[in-house]
């Protein structure tokens, strides 16, 4: 898959693509990834990308024309036929939130182009004529839309094949399917007691479904505490048998 950004601190994702697990999904190409600054395609000596809002207000915005400017040749050098251009993605606080089902989807496509928006936001008129999604990390501003973009990114490559060291590893996350949604349950590793707390009984047993079983009920336990809303959501999609519901009926 291929992903082109479009960015006024392309910089910023340098330290971001050879860094960490997901490193290799960039260096192998499994998600390719590029960058474009619309100052590139801007007029003047000082290639100017934004101008004062009309009707007044404080910041600035950034000009359509540079945008598409830069859409055009992004377009171009993907070669993209009519009618299957990849979609424009705008990471904006009117968007959807991004979650677990929406990075799956974005996993198995072939990618998409990312626009970082800065200052005040981005002339509507490009919006209107060339973006196809708007997504949101939650409801909260940040100063531009690369560490959005830097998050859709790092969740994808994550789930391509033979990034993570543990091919399954990913099926165990919060909010994978695979959990039915729940989230994850705690962890431990050595050594045994540390700060005079103990690794729970169940994990030393070497008995699987034992262990198994414990992992279930911390999940649900978890869920339950912090996120409820995705307690009623399993238990309306069928999703929790009844030892399941024996454990929640004990919190209460």
């Amino acid at each position: 898959m291929r992903f082109d950004i479009i960015t006024l601190f392309p910089e910023l994702f340098a330290p971001f693509l050879a860094s960490g697990v997901t490193r290799r999904a960039y260096a192998s190409g499994q998600v390719d990834v590029r960058l474009w600054n619309p100052r590139d395609y801007a007029d003047g000596n000082y290639r100017r990308v934004d101008d004062r809002p009309f009707g007044g207000g404080p910041g600035m915005v950034m000009m359509a024309e540079p945008l598409a400017r830069c859409l055009v040749a992004i377009r171009a050098e993907r070669g993209e036929p009519e009618g299957g251009q990849a979609p424009v993605v705008l990471f904006s606080p009117i968007g959807e939130s991004l979650n677990h089902a929406a990075v799956e989807r974005w996993s198995a496509s072939a990618g998409g182009v990312l626009l970082c928006g800065r200052y005040e936001g981005i002339d509507q008129r490009f919006i209107d004529a060339h973006v196809n999604v708007q997504m949101s990390l939650g409801d909260f501003v940040l100063s531009g839309g690369e560490i959005a973009a830097m998050a859709l990114l790092d969740a994808v490559a994550r789930l391509q094949p033979g990034v993570l060291n543990d091919e399954g590893s990913h099926q165990l996350d919060s909010f994978n399917p695979a959990l039915d949604g729940l989230l994850d349950c705690p962890h431990y590793t050595r050594p045994e007691e540390w700060a005079g707390q103990q690794v729970p009984v169940a994990l030393m047993s070497g008995h699987h479904a034992q262990i198994e079983r414990w992992r279930r009920d911390q999940r649900l336990v978890t869920t339950a505490r912090h996120r409820p809303d995705l307690i009623d959501v399993a238990r309306k999609a069928g999703r929790l048998a009844p030892a399941d519901e024996a454990v929640l009926a004990k919190l209460g």
